[in-house]
């Protein structure tokens, strides 16, 4: 039996349609027993201070999900270390931009 292969090297093939992505500056996460959903979404207009249900003060930001991608659990730790991985290349190549409290 010959010896499996050290490394597997995808070749990712991009259709036409998707090559230019969607732009998205808000994500929601969650999950389910079987899967991790990625909500991607752009703001539709300004955020409008609010009531909440219990009297308090809220800022409503209404957005619209552009896309929505489901991941197993299994490959989470995966995207976990790439988006790591690539945002460390950024940083060296961009700087370092810490964001304020108020924007997490």
């Amino acid at each position: 039996m010959a010896n499996p292969p050290e490394r597997r090297e995808y070749d990712i093939d991009i259709p036409a349609e998707v090559e230019p992505g969607t732009y998205a500056d808000f994500a929601s996460i969650w999950h389910t027993a079987d899967s991790f959903v990625l909500d991607f979404a752009v703001l539709k207009r300004p955020p409008k201070p609010s009531v909440g249900e219990d009297g308090s003060r809220v800022l409503k930001v209404p957005t619209r999900v552009v896309t929505r991608v489901r991941v197993p659990p299994s490959q989470v730790f995966e995207i976990m270390k790439g988006l790591e991985k690539q945002l460390s290349m950024w940083e060296r190549s961009h700087g370092v931009k810490r964001r304020s409290p108020e924007d997490s």
